[in-house]
């Protein structure tokens, strides 16, 4: 763990500062914490109602992102990112593999980066993604290990927003980066396997989440065609939370011959504190 990301990290038990010792975290209290051979810290105070991304599914994310076909996501937010940096930690939130981040990273020279992640298999994966890159096991619904005022931009992908503890972990003039899937995103698949459907009520929900504690500065629809191969939308439908439930569908989806269009379309939301006048620049 990088002396600048730890700097950044606090106790999930007592909130004082974590040092490193072999193998291992602890604060002054005494409260002590794994580092795992992949690299990863478990900060997890018990047992999380969360169970977080199979293997499978990390591993069928960690191949469609390679990719490159949600680059323009990635793109995305490191050009807002770049925009309204204000210094400090770029957390990121339900991190998955930490492909986001690193790219957000790359964009921010200086920067260190936190992923967290209930899964431990995509806390293996993100550990890897970048130099100035650590990686937490913890419940992002609870508590965050990290100090208040620490973070400068905070990244949610496809991930719960936690509003009151992003606002708390957010340094002034920083932003909160939303990504979060349209109405027709992957409208193709949905319709032909009959996956879940996006919610139409999520932007609602998604404002619902973070009230009182964020306004929306700018939002930018991203959307693109992707030409897939069978294995490749198989793989797109493996990663998400359809994959509990399609097995037979991904696989006969697997075993076709022609490539499958695809329409992927996000809402990138700029989110700042209510309490800030500024209205900081973003999109792709």
């Amino acid at each position: 763990m990088d002396a600048p990301v730890l700097a950044n990290m606090r106790c999930p038990v007592c909130g004082e500062p974590l040092g490193a010792a072999p193998g291992v975290l602890r604060c002054p209290r005494g409260h002590s914490f794994d580092i795992a051979r992949q690299g990863y810290v478990n900060l997890s105070t018990g047992r999380s109602p969360h169970t977080g991304d199979t293997a499978e599914m990390v591993a069928a994310r960690a191949e469609f992102l390679a990719a490159g076909h949600y680059d323009f996501i990635s793109t995305a937010l490191a050009a807002a990112a770049r925009a309204a940096y204000p210094g400090g930690l770029v957390l990121d939130a339900g991190a998955g593999t930490g492909r986001h981040l690193a790219a957000v990273l790359d964009a921010l020279p200086a920067a260190p980066g936190l992923a967290l992640d209930v899964s431990k298999p995509a806390l293996r994966r993100a550990a890897r993604a970048h130099p100035r890159a650590g990686a937490a096991l913890c419940d992002t619904w609870g508590r965050l290990p990290v100090a208040d005022g620490s973070a400068g931009v905070v990244l949610d992908v496809f991930a719960p927003r936690n509003g009151t503890e992003f606002r708390r972990v957010l340094r002034p003039g920083g932003v909160l980066l939303v990504v979060t899937p349209a109405a027709d995103h992957l409208a193709e698949l949905v319709e032909r396997l009959s996956l879940l459907q996006v919610d139409p009520e999520k932007a609602e929900r998604v404002a619902a989440s973070l009230e009182g504690h964020f306004r929306l500065a700018e939002e930018t629809s991203l959307t693109r065609t992707l030409t897939l191969s069978p294995r490749e939308a198989a793989t797109l439908v493996g990663m998400g939370p359809s994959a509990w439930h399609t097995v037979p569908a991904t696989a006969a989806l697997r075993s076709g011959a022609s490539p499958v269009t695809v329409t992927a379309s996000v809402r990138l939301g700029v989110y700042v504190e209510r309490s800030t006048s500024s209205q900081p620049a973003g999109g792709s």
